[in-house]
């Protein structure tokens, strides 16, 4: 499958591009980015076409994919899914309800397939470690700390995101921990309480389908020495701690490829596509919305 990287920040040279040249059963034709220089050196590391015109490449491809700021992502994740082309995105899907509802209408009218790439759900440990607890009944409460030292350590690539730094934690790592919570725990119902902690720090209480709740704990300010992920969950069969991964973000992103490309094969739809990240966008809106309240 011929596939094209949009993006070329530190996400895009870090992950997708060594993924994308990596993996077996694609072919990696070309990088566009918004800048000329970083575009052409990024395609010049892989070996491949430099674009300096993103319809051009979305018309010599099958597939894009994403690593843009959200709100760019989703114009051109509806574009290129409009102009038939498959869609490899990242978290989060879009900014806005709206937009999101864009993309997905997008993917719906044309057929093609896509896959968000949430990282614990293409790593082999935690991506296991999912099912079995969403095949376990009786879950009673769940509980996700999602805490990262981005604004607050030295050094982070990302630190410089103008994105990040106007949505915060809640929408940069709010993602990750949803994406482990819901397809234990089921759709949230609603989320009961948001409130604000220190620096960009938020705290949620969802209320679940499946009768449990959760409690969310998300930051990109936390101390360096406090960052980590955990997640919990305490029901009748006990307590189940989320597991470390080994694997890369570049060997989660080829099994996110992976996915894609039994999606197209196969027309069946993957759990983390477009709807699915719609879903996510929908409740991250919704706890923004009660945290705007609050203030």
């Amino acid at each position: 499958m011929r596939i094209g990287l949009l993006g070329t920040g530190p996400w895009a040279q870090m992950a997708h591009a060594p993924a994308l040249s990596a993996h077996g059963e694609l072919d990696f034709v070309g990088v566009w980015g918004r800048r000329t220089a970083p575009t052409k050196e990024l395609a010049d590391a892989h070996g491949v076409r430099a674009y300096d015109d993103v319809d051009a490449l979305i018309a010599d491809v099958d597939a894009v994919a994403v690593a843009l700021p959200p709100a760019i992502q989703a114009e051109l994740a509806a574009r290129a899914a409009r102009a038939g082309r498959h869609l490899l995105l990242d978290k989060p899907l879009a900014p806005t309800v709206e937009q999101a509802r864009a993309v997905v209408a997008a993917t719906e009218e044309t057929g093609v397939s896509s896959v968000v790439f949430f990282t614990a759900r293409f790593q082999p440990e935690t991506e296991e470690w999912i099912a079995r607890q969403a095949a376990t009944d009786g879950w009673f409460t769940g509980r996700a700390e999602w805490l990262g030292a981005v604004f607050s350590g030295e050094g982070s690539p990302f630190a410089d995101s103008p994105w990040r730094r106007d949505k915060g934690a809640l929408w940069d790592v709010g993602p990750h921990a949803l994406s482990v919570l819901l397809p234990v725990l089921g759709d949230a119902r609603r989320v009961a309480a948001a409130a604000h902690g220190p620096g960009d720090t938020v705290h949620l209480v969802l209320e679940h389908t499946g009768g449990a709740s959760s409690t969310l704990t998300l930051s990109l300010t936390a101390p360096p020495a406090a960052a980590g992920a955990t997640v919990e969950l305490r029901g009748t069969a006990g307590v189940a701690l989320f597991p470390e991964s080994t694997a890369t973000a570049v060997d989660a992103l080829g099994r996110a490829a992976d996915a894609l490309l039994d999606a197209v094969r196969t027309g069946n739809p993957h759990a983390c596509d477009a709807r699915f990240g719609l879903r996510v966008t929908e409740i991250l809106a919704d706890a923004e919305s009660r945290l705007g309240a609050e203030e």
